[in-house]
Parts: structure tokens; sequence; C-alpha cells
């Protein structure tokens, strides 16, 4: 089901955005019949590789290539409940251009009747994987995302991208 117009207004904004939807399952929910919390830091990840994927961007493969991209930070703002057999609708969005070694995802959940349920967002870090070091975005992804940001008075559609300095401290769980 498409968001109302005033979400899809509010998501006009937004320089990419893709719709992913997951069905609740009766594993996921608690004894008060809700989602239990934790899953929404799941239901995130979904709809971010499958945004990722539909951009033509694999994580697998940037794995093989040495790139990691653990979280670097998470919120979450619980509207609603979401329920059992709730057919959920998670919007992605990417509404800032991606800068040096980061790029943070927004996220909206909404079920079937259109009620916003959950937003949140994360803040991913692409991290050398033998190093656990922050590296700069890969050439592959800013091709990809390049088509949904303006160009800047230089040209470029990502506007300048920088490399993280040599002494930004890496991710605690990817610290080597």
């Amino acid at each position: 089901m498409p968001f109302n117009d005033d979400a899809a207004k509010a998501a006009s904004y937004a320089m990419y955005q893709a719709d992913i939807q997951i069905r609740v399952r009766y594993a996921e929910t608690d004894q008060m019949g809700y989602v239990y919390h934790g899953n929404y830091a799941a239901y995130f990840e979904v709809a971010r590789t499958e945004a990722f994927r539909q951009l033509g961007i694999r994580y697998k493969t940037l794995e093989a290539e040495g790139v990691g991209m653990p979280v670097g930070e998470l919120q979450t703002r619980f509207r609603r409940p979401a329920r059992y057999d709730d057919l959920l609708t998670i919007r992605v969005m990417l509404r800032e251009v991606p800068e040096g070694s980061r790029v943070k995802f927004e996220y909206e959940i909404r079920n079937e009747a259109d009620e916003l349920l959950t937003e949140g967002y994360t803040l991913m870090v692409f991290v050398s994987t033998a190093t656990g070091r922050p590296v700069p975005i890969p050439g592959s992804v800013r091709e990809r995302l390049a088509p949904y940001f303006a160009a800047d008075e230089d040209g470029s559609p990502l506007g300048l991208v920088l490399a993280a300095p040599p002494d930004a401290p890496a991710p605690a769980a990817f610290g080597k």
C-alpha cells in the first residue's frame, strides 16, 4: 500500500527512497502480541540491504572487495506497535549526501492502514575488513547513488568525498 499524500510529500524531499515490505511473523512478537523492540534493527537491516540490492549494490560484493559496513549509530522511535501478521512497509531514505566513510539511512515503518508505527535511522561506516579502519565510500557505491543527488557547482554528483582521517577511531566491534 502506498503511503498517504502527506507522507509522500515529506518523502519527496528524499534524495533516494525505496519501499520494502515485511510480514510480521509470530516468533517476532512478545507476550503482549507486539513486535519485540529488538526486531526493529533487523527490519532496518533487511530494508537497507534490499534497497542497496535494488540499486545494484551487494553487501557480499563489498565484503569480497574488503569493505564492511558496521552500524556506527542506531536510533529508533516507536509510535505505535506492530502486531503479528501485519504487513509492514519500510521506507528507506537517503536524504543526505553520503560523505567520507559514512552514509545515513532513515526509515519509516507503516502498517497496511498507512499508520506510522516506527521511525529511525542508522549511520553506517565503510571500513576495511582487514584493519577495521574507516575507508572512503567505494567508487561503485558512489556511482550507483550519484543519479539520486543533484550535482554541485563543480559538477560532482555526490559533492566532495573526503577520506576518513588516518587517526579516526575504528568502530569498537571492528578494531584489531
